[in-house]
């Protein structure tokens, strides 16, 4: 069955459904790695996409922006200089009801009835004002760091925004 639009999982409402100790077949989060780069490096340029409305992403669109950034620091700065964490975790498991679909599918489907769902994926809950990522560069590389979040945040479902933290003086 194809992924529903990230709208249908963008809003929460009610608590949270985390424990994965629980959950028979829960999936495995698709987010490989939270930090890449160089963690003991000196960076005068830190940025960060910050999320602008409380809601949830999907683990696959964490993975995807992250992918997006990263690849562009990696293959025109270079692991060293550079350092990119990814600051929110995929906790919330995600259930879904499917529907049969086609010919003779009322008799197969129950509707609704015990429409629990079964577990279809991952996501992280983010409050307004939240850090979703940052990236720490030199100042060789500041508009680079610039388009990467550029490009993280085009896969992103909330609206975000880049905040510079630290060099605004670097930054054109």
């Amino acid at each position: 069955m194809p992924l529903r639009p990230a709208k249908a999982y963008r809003y929460f409402s009610g608590p949270a459904y985390s424990r994965k100790e629980f959950v028979k077949g829960a999936p495995e989060v698709r987010v490989t790695f939270f930090d890449m780069g160089n963690p003991n490096g000196d960076f005068p340029i830190e940025l960060s996409l910050i999320s602008l409305e409380t809601g949830q992403i999907r683990h696959n669109a964490l993975e995807a922006a992250r992918v997006a950034a990263n690849r562009m620091l990696e293959t025109q700065a270079g692991k060293d200089n550079y350092y990119f964490k990814l600051r929110v975790y995929p906790h919330q498991v995600l259930r879904e009801n499917p529907m049969a679909m086609g010919a003779g599918a009322d008799r197969v489907s129950d509707g609704m009835r015990h429409a629990f769902g079964r577990p279809i994926g991952m996501a992280a809950r983010v409050n307004a004002g939240q850090k979703l990522m940052t990236i720490k560069v030199t100042k060789d590389f500041a508009t680079l760091a610039k388009e990467a979040v550029k490009r993280a945040r085009a896969k992103i479902s909330l609206p975000t925004r880049m905040v510079v933290e630290k060099g605004q003086e670097f930054l054109s």
